[in-house]
């Protein structure tokens, strides 16, 4: 088999920023450099004032726009995914008030201080995702997120926003939503029917509140799943439909869309449960399936004849076959995309034109998927969570956290963690050794289509989990790959170094003694590589229960070396309670005293303690820094 993409990976290196274009208004000059941040920092498309607000600038930005607010609002509205106002929440209720459509199509619109400590979402909350976009921002700019919604004020799940994060599509009318929500407030139980997509969001502690499933689709008031919702009622819909599809040559882009509805409609399926186009490689450039995929966003995969050929279906044609060199393309194809475990929700339906200006002729087919695949939705966060201290966090791996639904990790790193989660969002707890189970679980359910933080301690990318997960994510097609970005985070080294002076400030190296994946005479040969190198060394995963013999042997090699005066630091437990701190030498370096939640830095040959301090300095005795 295959595979081919029509419409790519919408993946960037920035995966946590507002994903459509936005608008950033200043009300007055005092907001310009808040302006300017946001820009830099690509939260924002463009930035603008007012021709007041600009007036006392000596030299404005060649890029402001300059404008009347009322102007560059109406301007903007339609073609924005989100909007920023920097001013009077009053001012801006104002100005947006004359705009207002319906909570379907207004954008998301946000009010901030001029300082960018305050963050209100004023408008679309859940439907347009301003509630999350708020709490990202407010974590990139270590400011506050002013939440006033219900759902948020008494830590109940928002049935009407929170599927957006688990990659689903929403469905059902205006009416129905509001008061589903309004019922929701008014503490009134809501049942749900799932029959598809991963039910971890029931794990999230504002599902427990008033949330109960159903198996009666009448009873329900709310369904999760590919079924289409004849009474226009609340559906989210994970992607887990494939839509197989053969036509002849240059079939008209009407004719396909048709017989596409035509199917779902008689199969009873919603078309915001697709996940993307299947069919024969041949189809690879036809211009109607390429049109059709490109204005839904639907990926297509391609399969050869011989893959084709090889899938049992119920109305195979020997017309198709003697053509194709397959009796089935619709269905095979179909079936195929949806994997192993997928079946057919519709035998495949031939459509032909219906006027003297369409052509060709199409035959449509739909299978379900085990699990849903929306890749091009989904997104893994590689969080560096630092030491503990929450203080340490960075604010690129808290906007990471804030628009992720589901965190992955440790337990003892998901707990100190644990003040910073929504109500919305759920964890899942790993053992501290199962590091491959842990990758491959979030990468699985990015790939459903689910925002995914993967938790590491310290550095994600410093003996943390970044580099297996992008070996996993590396090793599938292009086309299953959902985004993929590193968020840094403050190492133990660094924390470590920063405690007791400066002893880093010459060359340094770090070795782990772990050896459960690096066999132990390897390590042994950068131990004493390290202590020829003169190097300062900083000593990783040094003893355990199971390993205690390494670092002994570790100190012995170094002393091979070094003078057993060399200052040594023991950093326990940093940036939590039970940190501790403990200067020793090389000599007197008791490995008892050290357990698994210990790093060490032992100092080079010019290294010295002095008041508690422990310094490296820049260059050897002799050397003169310019």
């Amino acid at each position: 088999m295959t595979l081919d993409r029509v419409v790519l990976n919408a993946a960037s290196p920035s995966p946590t920023r507002a994903p459509k274009p936005c608008l950033a208004l200043g009300l007055s000059s005092r907001a310009l450099p808040l302006l300017q941040r946001l820009q830099q920092a690509g939260e924002v498309h463009w930035i603008a004032l007012t021709p007041q607000a600009s007036a006392s600038l000596p030299s404005p930005p060649a890029d402001l726009l300059i404008g009347a607010a009322a102007d560059l609002l109406a301007n903007h509205w339609d073609r924005c995914g989100g909007l920023i106002l920097i001013g009077a929440v009053g001012a801006a209720t104002r100005l947006v008030a004359p705009l207002l459509s319906d909570k379907e199509t207004d954008p998301a619109v946000l009010v901030l201080d001029a300082e960018g400590g305050q963050v209100i979402p004023l408008l679309g909350s859940h439907r347009a995702g301003a509630e999350l976009w708020a709490h990202g921002l407010a974590a990139a700019l270590n400011g506050q997120a002013v939440i006033t919604g219900d759902s948020a004020r008494h830590d109940r799940l928002a049935l009407d926003g929170f599927g957006e994060g688990w990659g689903w599509q929403r469905s059902g009318s205006g009416s129905r939503w509001s008061a589903l929500m309004i019922e929701r407030a008014q503490n009134r139980s809501s049942r749900v029917l799932q029959t598809a997509g991963s039910p971890l969001w029931r794990q999230a502690p504002g599902a427990q509140h008033n949330c109960c499933a159903t198996d009666d689709a009448l009873e329900a008031d709310l369904t999760i799943g590919p079924e289409h919702r004849r009474d226009d009622g609340c559906a989210w819909h994970p992607a887990c439909l494939w839509l197989g599809v053969g036509c002849e040559r240059d079939t008209s882009l009407s004719l396909i869309s048709r017989a596409i509805e035509r199917s779902l409609e008689d199969a009873g399926l919603a078309i915001e449960a697709v996940a993307g186009l299947s069919s024969i490689d041949r189809k690879g450039d036809e211009p109607a399936l390429i049109a059709l995929a490109q204005q839904r966003g639907w990926p297509m995969r391609l399969h050869s004849a011989e893959a084709l050929a090889a899938v049992a279906v119920p109305t195979p044609s020997d017309v198709v076959k003697a053509e194709m060199g397959t009796a089935s393309v619709a269905e095979a194809a179909a079936l195929l995309a949806a994997g192993e475990q997928g079946h057919l929700r519709q035998t495949k339906t031939i459509e032909k034109p219906q006027s003297s200006e369409e052509r060709g002729a199409a035959t449509v087919a739909i299978a379900q998927a085990a699990l849903p695949q929306a890749p091009q939705r989904g997104q893994l966060h590689l969080i560096g969570s630092g030491p503990g201290d929450l203080n340490l966090l960075t604010p690129e791996a808290r906007r990471a956290l804030a628009q992720c639904s589901v965190w992955v990790g440790y337990g003892l790193y998901l707990d100190l963690l644990e003040p910073l989660r929504r109500c919305d969002q759920v964890r899942l707890d790993g053992q501290l050794t199962r590091e491959r189970e842990r990758c491959a679980q979030a990468l699985d359910l990015a790939r459903q289509g689910v925002r995914v933080a993967l938790v590491s301690s310290g550095d994600s990318g410093i003996y943390g989990m970044a580099g297996l997960a992008l070996e996993l994510w590396l090793a599938l097609p292009e086309c299953e790959r959902p985004a993929f970005a590193v968020h840094p985070g403050i190492s133990a080294l660094q924390l470590a170094a920063a405690r007791v002076g400066a002893p880093l400030m010459h060359d340094f190296c770090t070795i782990s003694l772990s050896d459960r994946l690096t066999p132990w005479p390897v390590i042994e040969r950068r131990l004493e590589a390290a202590a020829k190198g003169d190097f300062v060394v900083a000593l990783y995963n040094p003893r355990s229960r199971d390993r205690d013999w390494q670092l002994a042997r570790a100190r012995d090699l170094l002393l091979a070396e070094r003078s057993a005066t060399t200052p040594v630091l023991l950093a326990r437990q940093l940036g939590r309670k039970e940190e501790s701190l403990h200067h020793t030498t090389l000599g007197a370096l008791n490995p008892d005293d050290v357990d698994m939640l210990t790093v060490l830095l032992v100092g080079n040959s010019s290294t010295y303690v002095a008041s508690d301090q422990m310094v490296t300095p820049r260059g050897y005795p002799g050397a003169a820094l310019s």
